[in-house]
């Protein structure tokens, strides 16, 4: 089990940027698959960015360009750098690991291992 401690939300205008940090327990960090999610009122949880324990990333079509994620294994770091941010953004962000070998995909079910969650609001 990885216990995952997310920060760095906040409200922002639109244009803005934030940067959201997650930190995780475990000896094993850099093997992991990692991931930010973000979940709306009323909608369900959506993928928005993923790397591998290699380093291979992919975001999802609805931030790339403006969100960058990245890790420090060094530190059992993550990180999603957020710019350009629009009203719709505003959502939970959660950090996700998945700790078995393969299956890293940008969907929920692939990951057993959460955050509590950042709140992110972007007002215009």
């Amino acid at each position: 089990q990885v216990q995952l401690v997310e920060s760095g939300g906040g409200s922002v205008r639109t244009g803005g940027s934030l940067r959201l940090s997650c930190v995780a327990s475990g000896d094993t960090y850099s093997k992991n698959c990692m991931a930010w999610f973000r979940q709306a009122p009323g909608k369900e949880r959506e993928g928005v960015a993923i790397i591998d324990s290699d380093g291979s990333t992919s975001v999802s079509v609805f931030v790339k360009g403006r969100f960058t994620i990245s890790r420090d294994n060094g530190n059992n770091s993550l990180y999603l750098q957020m710019n350009s941010l629009k009203t719709e953004d505003t959502a939970m962000y959660y950090c996700a690991a998945r700790t078995f070998v393969g299956g890293c995909y940008l969907l929920p079910r692939y990951f057993a291992n959460w955050g509590q969650g950042t709140q992110v609001t972007v007002s215009s």
